[in-house]
């Protein structure tokens, strides 16, 4: 999976497909962590959420982890041209799933538009991978693209879908071809369901999860 050919792109390509909904989904719950330390954020792209992160995290360090050496280089200038961000970032080319992160340094994992990217098998390896990562306590900011129950919402939703994983497969060599409810890996780690804001016809949402007692 690579999106080093998309990655010049993307931002015209979100913008004229969705507007500025997915960021509006990636920054729903951004001030839930205005005091963390230490915050992953995986698969980020180039760089939209971890911008405005840098406006409000002036106390965190934040690794960014992604496999596309490109996207990583946007993300790094869209930080760089926020000349009032003060964050620490460490950047890391690194695919996510062969990548091993220090144990129970995070308090803050970041996953938007990610998990949607792989298999249930893959899922299950990296939420396992990811649960020594965190702290106990921690939160995980999750923003994603869901199957609505509702009839009309759901049809919508999977031609959408459909249209999505075609596209992503073909130009990225994407391993998924359906979307994966991450909640049950979710659960199983010991996570529990905060706050889910829902979205552009049930198709977006954007969810608060913490492990252990809030």
């Amino acid at each position: 999976m690579s999106f080093d050919r998309l990655a010049p792109h993307y931002r015209w390509m979100e913008c004229v497909l969705a507007g500025n909904k997915l960021q509006r989904c990636r920054t729903a719950f951004l001030s839930r962590i205005k005091n963390a330390r230490n915050v992953l954020l995986l698969g980020e792209g180039n760089g939209r959420f971890l911008a405005e992160a840098g406006r409000l995290l002036v106390s965190a360090h934040i690794t960014c982890v992604d496999s596309s050496a490109r996207m990583l280089q946007l993300a790094q200038r869209r930080l760089s041209a926020h000349s009032q961000s003060r964050v620490a970032v460490s950047f890391v080319q690194a695919d996510a799933l062969a990548w091993e992160p220090p144990k129970q340094s995070y308090d803050v994992i970041v996953t938007h538009f990610f998990l949607d990217c792989f298999r249930p098998a893959q899922l299950a390896q990296l939420f396992a991978t990811l649960s020594h990562a965190a702290r106990p306590g921690a939160i995980w900011l999750v923003a994603d693209f869901q199957i609505p129950h509702s009839s009309l919402c759901r049809w919508r939703a999977q031609l959408i879908h459909r249209v999505m994983y075609a596209f992503f497969c073909v130009f990225t060599n994407l391993p998924a071809r359906q979307l994966t409810d991450p909640d049950p890996f979710l659960q199983a780690h010991g996570y529990e369901l905060r706050e889910r804001l829902v979205t552009d016809w049930e198709l977006l949402r954007s969810d608060v999860w913490q492990r252990g007692p809030p």
